[in-house]
């Protein structure tokens, strides 16, 4: 319902359910609404795959991404336009697992990408999900003109649930109001997250939402005009770095303190219980900010086989998908090469930005997707 101050609500589309069940609210009004079904049925991205946009032609309207199979880079596209207006309308890039979501997905990498206008989740995770996954130096585009919290800033950010291992670096983060990420919260979850190098800005809600089973180190994170962020509670367990250390002892090295400018606080909670986690993940033990840019999956993916898709701007209700075949095929024009294909690095994302400074490097950043150029 909205707030009558200017901004325009999200209404919901009923799950299964009732007007007095629509998934979250209650006391909910019936009105009629229309949406693209396309956003509501994402495309499948089999394994050994990487899709790269080419300059900013990479956008992909009204229809997500659905990850299924190992080694999957996503690389510089624009995914956007996902039934905004409502609840329920579509998430731009899910993934379960294979097998019917019972086997976790290896290295998975989601570089240089840009989500905006979206009706749901950014990016979920669930059931046996991924055990490798690195989100990097991409921007999470929350300004809308419909929200849940009337606020014009997209509620619904992150979900990361199901058995998960995962690293967000040199991420910019800004005009949401929630879940940004949610992490954990269902008895089903075992969630390790390293979060590191990202950038929150102007952020009207909570930015972190830790549930059971989840276990978080942020370090060298930069909030500005954040009003919480971290959402109250006791479940589940973060070591957010501040100025008394205690990484050295557990981990071996020191972790970079995070910064609030204009936010609210940002304290640990079961923080020793975190790092104990965080101690069985090397990848995240062995963590340098100035390696921030060459994210693990670039380390990990750099000797396989690839089937590239280089996709330029296409329209979502107008996609469709090859059955049996390994190809997606879009309204304008999409490559598909196979063979083996280079690891394309990003050199120039070296930390030679400091984290305070990713907002500024997002602004610059004109010749692709994401937070500073792509080679």
């Amino acid at each position: 319902m909205a707030k009558n101050n200017g901004y325009k609500s999200q209404d919901v589309i009923i799950q299964g359910g009732n007007m007095a069940t629509t998934g979250g609210c209650t006391g909910g009004t019936e009105v009629k609404i229309t949406y693209d079904n396309a956003a509501l049925k994402r495309m499948d991205v089999s394994g050994d795959k990487t899709i790269r946009g080419i300059g900013k032609n990479g956008v992909i309207k009204g229809k997500g991404l659905n990850l299924v199979g190992d080694n999957i880079i996503v690389q510089n596209i624009h995914i956007t336009e996902l039934n905004h207006h409502l609840v329920w309308g579509g998430d731009a890039i899910y993934m379960q697992g294979t097998n019917g979501g019972s086997t976790a997905m290896k290295k998975i990498w989601l570089d240089h990408i840009k989500v905006s206008k979206i009706g749901r989740q950014f990016i979920t995770t669930n059931k046996a999900s991924t055990d490798s996954m690195t989100i990097s130096n991409s921007d999470f585009d929350g300004n809308t003109d419909y929200s849940a919290s009337c606020d014009g800033h997209h509620y619904w950010s992150f979900i990361f649930y199901g058995v998960t291992k995962f690293s967000m670096l040199n991420n910019y983060i800004h005009g949401t109001s929630g879940r940004s990420p949610k992490i954990g919260g269902e008895a089903e979850a075992k969630v390790v997250a390293h979060v590191a190098n990202n950038f929150w800005g102007n952020n009207t809600g909570h930015s972190f939402e830790i549930g059971a089973n989840a276990w978080v180190l942020a370090e060298g994170n930069y909030f500005s005009n954040t009003r919480m962020p971290l959402f109250a509670g006791t479940n589940g367990a973060l070591y957010a770095a501040g100025s008394n250390d205690q990484c050295s002892s557990t981990l071996g090295r020191v972790c970079e303190a995070n910064t609030l400018v204009d936010s609210g606080s940002f304290d640990s909670r079961n923080g020793e219980t975190a790092l104990q986690q965080i101690k069985g993940v090397s990848t995240f033990v062995d963590y340098k900010p100035d390696e921030a840019g060459n994210s693990q999956q670039q380390q990990q993916s750099s000797k396989s086989n690839d089937s590239q898709q280089q996709s330029s701007q296409t329209n979502g209700s107008q996609q469709q998908q090859t059955s049996g075949s390994d190809q997606q095929q879009t309204s304008q024009t999409e490559q598909e090469q196979s063979g083996g294909v280079e690891q394309q690095q990003s050199q120039s994302r070296k930390l030679a930005v400091q984290t305070s400074d990713i907002e500024k490097e997002w602004e610059q950043t004109t010749g692709n997707f994401g937070v500073g150029k792509l080679d």
